[in-house]
């Protein structure tokens, strides 16, 4: 388990993997790997590029930028020759070492939502629990101002800017997954959410109607948990992160007013699938979900 602190490449067998967090997390397995084929502990390793093996295990785990010299020493360490394998591990440490898509946005978003982004942007399959919001990646635009309003105490027409700024980097999200080829997304909301007159009447609206055209689109799966059903095993939202080709493992992401959370641990992920299929069991039925969002439509 780890707090969050913070374009594509595909290597053989690795899947297509975009954004510098994504290509830091592969290339540090890939050296991981090497390493541990080549019997060497992280204290040898950090000594030959000097270093420690607290810089190896950062560099490993794609928490640190890379040093083209570093690596370079580290895959000569490891008895990685001149050729391809050398040369694409190479470039991919210095394609991790580019600026993210959001950088010209970084000083208006939490620092410890940049990783976050650059996963979300990599993943081949989001899925995501919200019981008190529509999903970020399934809001309107004026859902996401009104949203960006209220959670920061924003009266209307103060730091408009920021708003506006804020506001383009989720529209920015929701374009680049919805143009990326062969992505899912599923979503789980709570009924409260769909009920909670974030903006007026008429914002709400145009919401609930832009989450039905999802729904009835089929590049989106809704699901709904009724309110009044059973408890909800999880209180708090999360997204669970999957890539494609097993190149990356899966990631749980858990945000918090002042920080995040990024678990990858297998059985972390396990306990958080878990949750995700007890929720998906309680949500309605598809077609019935696509019902209950014609009635609230309906009544408003």
């Amino acid at each position: 388990m780890s707090a969050g602190q913070e374009p594509g490449a595909a290597g053989p067998g690795t899947g297509t993997v975009h954004g510098p967090t994504a290509r830091r997390m592969l290339v540090g397995a890939r050296l991981r790997g090497l390493r541990e084929r080549s019997g060497l502990s992280r204290d040898q390793a950090g000594y030959a590029i000097r270093g420690s093996a607290s810089k190896i295990s950062r560099i490993e785990l794609g928490r640190t930028s890379f040093a083209r010299r570093d690596v370079a020493d580290l895959l000569t360490l490891y008895g990685v020759p001149d050729g391809a394998e050398r040369e694409e591990l190479l470039r991919l440490a210095r394609e991790a070492n580019e600026r993210a898509w959001w950088h010209r946005y970084g000083e208006l978003i939490p620092p410890w939502t940049h990783r976050f982004l650059d996963l979300e942007g990599t993943a081949r399959e989001v899925r995501a629990y919200e019981p008190c919001q529509i999903p970020e990646l399934l809001q309107t635009e004026e859902y996401t101002r009104a949203c960006l309003a209220i959670r920061d105490g924003i009266r209307e027409g103060d730091r408009r800017i920021e708003i506006d700024e804020r506001a383009a980097v989720r529209r920015l999200r929701r374009r680049r997954f919805a143009d990326g080829p062969g992505r899912t997304l599923a979503a789980v909301v709570d009924e409260a959410a769909l009920r909670r007159f974030v903006g007026g009447p008429e914002l709400i609206r145009g919401q609930l109607g832009h989450l039905a055209a999802l729904a009835d689109s089929g590049r989106v799966e809704l699901r709904i948990i009724p309110v009044g059903g059973r408890p909800l095993p999880l209180a708090h939202g999360f997204s669970i992160l999957s890539f494609a080709g097993g190149a990356l493992p899966d990631v749980v992401y858990l945000e918090f007013l002042t920080t995040a959370l990024y678990l990858d641990k297998p059985a972390d992920v396990a306990a958080y699938t878990a949750a995700w299929d007890r929720l998906s069991a309680a949500a309605l039925p598809p077609d019935e979900g696509r019902a209950l969002l014609a009635r609230l439509l309906d009544r408003l």
